[in-house]
């Protein structure tokens, strides 16, 4: 496997990690504290700036021939 394709393995793979804290936090949390709260809601932008950087990342190195 070329690291280009292990980075976007490994984005794809942390971006999923991202969506399921988010969804722990906010929908399955036995106890709403302010570190889970505050978990959640980095959680929640790490799921959406993920993609964008990896979308930036394969612009980047899609023209590159090794």
């Amino acid at each position: 496997m070329s690291l280009r394709a292990f980075h976007i393995v490994f984005v794809t793979v942390s971006t999923l990690l991202f969506v399921f804290l988010t969804v722990w936090a906010f929908a399955f949390a036995a106890d709403r504290t302010a570190i889970i709260t505050t978990l959640g809601a980095i959680s929640a932008v790490c799921a959406v700036v993920m993609p964008v950087y990896g979308v930036c990342f394969y612009k980047k190195v899609r023209n590159i021939v090794l």
